[in-house]
């Protein structure tokens, strides 16, 4: 469901998330329905479908272990922030952010925990989240400043969330008018492999739409078609 969900395979996504919903249900173990149906609400938010999304991502954030396991609880709120940014709800947003923070600082770090959630959340993906929230909501300075603090956060091994956050660094600086930095920085991410993944591809396809709406003559525009025709996304 989750790799389906990352390379956008929406249909895919939904036929797995229904069978894997019943298993869920059928385990009893509230850990890995909180799994499915976190990962619900964020194969919705990614079909700009929020209601869908805040509806699933409740499933979750009621669930036993998001009640007794502050990580858990964490991860449920940041993820709600992102799906607030498509409603434009700045308020429910800047809410959530506030619970998730507060969420994270509460958890134990030495707590077992699967290493599904361990892998990856922490306070620099709960930054990450934010950006995303941010950036849906047109505010540019302040999903910069998230992704300048996710990007100083990430562990060294997180490699494609470095390229998704840079990309959306990138996007942030580019919605502020600062044409140059955010063609710099959206050629920093690297060629490959994780430059190559659907998601970061799809976000820089978009960000390249949004450049040349933004200043379609610009020398920074030609300089970043240029650097695309010479197989930067499409190495030989």
């Amino acid at each position: 469901m989750w790799a389906a969900i990352d390379g956008r395979r929406f249909d895919t996504a939904q036929r797995h998330f229904d069978r894997a919903a019943s298993l869920a249900a059928f385990s009893g173990d509230s850990t890995i329905q909180f799994r499915i149906w976190s990962h619900a609400g964020s194969l919705y938010r990614h079909m700009a479908r929020p209601v869908d999304a805040l509806a699933a991502n409740d499933v979750a954030r009621r669930l036993p272990i998001a009640r007794r396991d502050p990580l858990f609880a964490s991860l449920g709120h940041a993820r709600h922030a992102a799906i607030h940014g498509l409603t434009g709800d700045a308020g429910a947003v800047r809410q959530a952010v506030g619970h998730a923070q507060n969420a994270l600082l509460q958890a134990d770090p030495d707590e077992q925990r699967p290493v599904w959630i361990t892998a990856f959340y922490d306070q620099a993906e709960l930054e990450n989240l934010a950006v995303a929230a941010h950036l849906a909501l047109g505010d540019y300075e302040g999903a910069e400043a998230r992704a300048h603090r996710s990007l100083a956060l990430l562990r060294p091994e997180m490699r494609r969330t470095r390229a998704i956050t840079t990309a959306r660094l990138a996007r942030a600086q580019l919605g502020q008018g600062d044409l140059e930095p955010a063609v710099v920085t959206a050629m920093s991410i690297p060629a490959d492999p994780t430059g190559q993944h659907p998601r970061v591809t799809g976000m820089l396809h978009d960000f390249g739409n949004a450049l040349h709406l933004t200043a379609g003559s610009s020398p920074h525009t030609r300089s970043w078609d240029q650097y695309i025709h010479d197989g930067r996304r499409n190495p030989q």
